[in-house]
């Protein structure tokens, strides 16, 4: 028993020389925080089981002192263990599942949400594609009717042209046939004149000729 003691005592002192000076209790009951390294009545606290405690020293003889929330006192070393109990352990699993539990179901929400999300985004993203492809249905309607609308213009154009030149070959015409009309006018009213000027010569002459065969 002295040689347990000795041991756990010897595993204390090297854990007080490690980085992590830390101990547990183990026992399931409260353990008590004494004054002294006695039995007498020199209880300062009793500590559950589970507590994690400051290593200040530990001796040969079983006891280890040590610091707890700013309690200082000696324990029985066979009621210290360098890890958490079991007990403590599976609470600190069950804490941990639950909290685990906690996040999945937020994480589940989330991801209900982000597939509605997802489920609106790919409704609203095929209104879009059919709205896209209206606009190029519209936009190729467009363009083809401004190309028939340049065409239109360029015929029109053409026929403008075509007016204007048969326009002008009218007028030329108009002239050119009121020019002949004022020509043949001119013409007639000379010939008229040669006529009736041989007209009047024949008359004297006619009547002169006619009385010279009497004599």
């Amino acid at each position: 028993m002295r040689l347990k003691h000795l041991t756990i005592a010897l595993l204390l002192t090297s854990t007080l020389a490690s980085a992590q000076s830390f101990v547990y209790i183990t026992d399931e009951v409260d353990i008590p925080m004494r004054s002294e390294k006695t039995f007498d009545d020199n209880i300062v606290r009793s500590l559950p089981s589970g507590s994690k405690l400051s290593i200040l020293q530990a001796t040969e003889d079983g006891w280890t002192q040590v610091k707890f929330e700013g309690s200082t006192g000696w324990i029985i070393s066979r009621y210290l263990s360098n890890n958490p109990p079991a007990r403590a352990q599976l609470e600190k699993l069950r804490q941990s599942y639950n909290a685990n539990k906690l996040l999945i179901n937020k994480l589940s929400n989330r991801k209900n949400e982000l597939e509605t999300e997802i489920q609106a985004l790919k409704v609203k993203n095929t209104k879009l594609s059919i709205q896209t492809s209206k606009s190029i249905a519209e936009k190729k309607h467009i363009e083809k009717v401004y190309k028939d609308a340049l065409k239109l213009e360029h015929s029109n154009e053409k026929l403008m042209t075509a007016n204007l030149q048969l326009k002008t070959e009218i007028q030329l015409l108009k002239n050119n046939n009121t020019a002949t009309q004022d020509s043949s006018s001119r013409n007639w009213f000379i010939t008229g004149s040669f006529v009736l000027f041989f007209g009047i010569l024949i008359g004297f002459i006619f009547p002169n000729f006619v009385n010279r065969r009497r004599y």
